[in-house]
This record gives structure tokens, C-alpha cells and sequence, in this order.
């Protein structure tokens, strides 16, 4: 575990974040509250939690907008999880941050070609895809308002749209997010090939790190590419 890339990697989920929607900040913690809205709908602490964070985020933010998800960087080897169950927080899932560094090209197919959203019509099936393949939504909005800033790319096998990816550079780190596959499309080796495609964009973009937060489902693919574990992220919500 390196401390250097667990910091490239929060910098990174954090940015893309506060990029593509309206960012509120306190010394204590950061949020983002869009209404109904599932994603980003973050907030997440400045160090580790303590009672005085929890309490302050719980009265101030919670109390108005309680649908956010509490995204918490287990890094700091204290008894976090006991804060969270007292003030009625649940873990929903974990994730685990890995990072990649960046030395030659992945070996391609020409299945699957990769297509980046320039357009509010693309944003609008790009979002399509990513309900389709992740069971929640990134509204369309978000894509419309922000595909300038944030590479938004769209999978296809032949004709046929499969997958949803987002790349987001910050300095000589290329996060990768959003990865999926639609569910017809599956087990069949495509998301494999997508990352590849992917991977060799950020080398393109002449990055020297990846960074992605995986799901237990995707975490052996990862390893298989040459990604370490580095830390895991836990998300909790009230």
C-alpha cells in the first residue's frame, strides 16, 4: 500500500466529484446534495471521522438532505465503524481503491471500439447505458452540463451500444469510473477488452498512474490487469 497513490486516487474520486456538481465545503467535511438525485450525493470528511465531524455533518447536513451517502477512506486504523453505528449510519457497501502504474500499451481487440459523448443526444444514451448496466441512474443533466470537462465514453461491439466508461484526468493521474457492461452483454469478455481500451487513453493522455475504486465483482479483473489493492472505501448511509 502506498500512501502516495491512496491520496492520488481520493484526489481524484473527489474532483471528478466536485466537477460535476455543485460543491459545498467546511473545515470539517465536504458535500455535494443533488436533491433526488443518487449520484455524486457525497459527503466526506476532512481526516478522519470523529464525534464532533459526525455531529456537525449529522445536524447541518443530514438534517436537510438525507438521502447523501457518507464516503469514508478506512486509512487511519481507528475504530471509525463504532461513530457510524452510534449516530444510526449503516454500511452499504465497500469498495476497494487500486491503483496502476503506467508502463507500456495493453494488447487490443477490434470487437469493441470505444466512442467519447460530444453531444447532449450521446450524453442522454450514455446515461441509458450506465441505468442499464449499474441499476441507478447518472442523470443526463450531469452528462449534458459536464462532457466538456469529463470524458464520458461509450462502449460499442459492431453497431450495437454495450458500455459506459468515464475517464478523468487530474495532473499524472487518469481515474477510470463508470465501467460497465449492459446486462445481455455480459460474461463474454467485454469488459476486459473496455478496460484496455481505457487504459491505454490514459497512456495516450500520458498519465503515470491509474486509479478506480472496484465493486468484489470487478476486483479479480483488476488484478488480473496488474492493479493493487491500496485501501477500501466504505459508504455509509442513515
Amino acid at each position: 500500500m502506498s500512501a502516495n497513490t491512496i491520496q492520488l486516487n481520493i484526489k481524484n474520486l473527489t474532483e471528478l466529484w466536485k466537477t460535476v456538481s455543485e460543491f459545498h465545503s467546511t473545515s470539517q467535511y465536504n458535500y455535494i446534495a443533488n436533491g433526488n438525485l443518487k449520484w455524486p450525493n457525497r459527503l466526506w470528511f476532512n481526516g478522519d471521522v470523529t464525534q464532533e465531524k459526525m455531529l456537525s455533518a449529522k445536524n447541518k447536513v443530514f438534517s436537510q438532505y438525507k438521502n447523501l451517502v457518507i464516503a469514508y477512506w478506512d486509512i487511519y486504523g481507528s475504530n471509525s465503524s463504532k461513530i457510524f453505528e452510534q449516530h444510526g449510519f449503516v454500511k452499504q457497501f465497500e469498495q476497494v481503491g487500486m491503483s496502476l502504474k503506467l508502463t507500456e500499451q495493453f494488447e487490443t481487440s477490434k470487437k469493441i471500439k470505444l466512442n467519447l459523448v460530444t453531444n447532449i443526444e450521446k450524453g442522454e444514451l450514455w446515461s441509458e447505458l450506465f441505468t442499464a448496466s449499474f441499476g441507478y441512474e447518472i442523470h443526463p443533466k450531469i452528462v449534458a452540463n459536464t462532457y466538456k470537462k469529463v470524458k464520458y465514453h461509450i462502449a460499442y461491439f459492431k453497431d450495437k451500444a454495450i458500455g459506459t466508461a468515464i475517464i478523468y484526468q487530474t495532473e499524472n493521474v487518469t481515474g477510470i469510473h463508470a465501467v460497465g457492461i449492459i446486462p445481455e452483454y455480459r460474461r463474454m469478455g467485454y469488459a476486459d477488452l473496455l478496460m484496455r481500451l481505457v487504459l491505454n487513453e490514459a497512456i495516450k493522455d500520458k498519465s503515470e498512474y491509474v486509479t478506480l475504486q472496484a465493486s468484489d465483482l470487478g476486483k479479480k479483473m483488476y488484478l488480473n490487469l496488474g492493479f493493487r489493492e491500496d485501501f477500501v472505501l466504505k459508504n455509509y448511509a442513515l
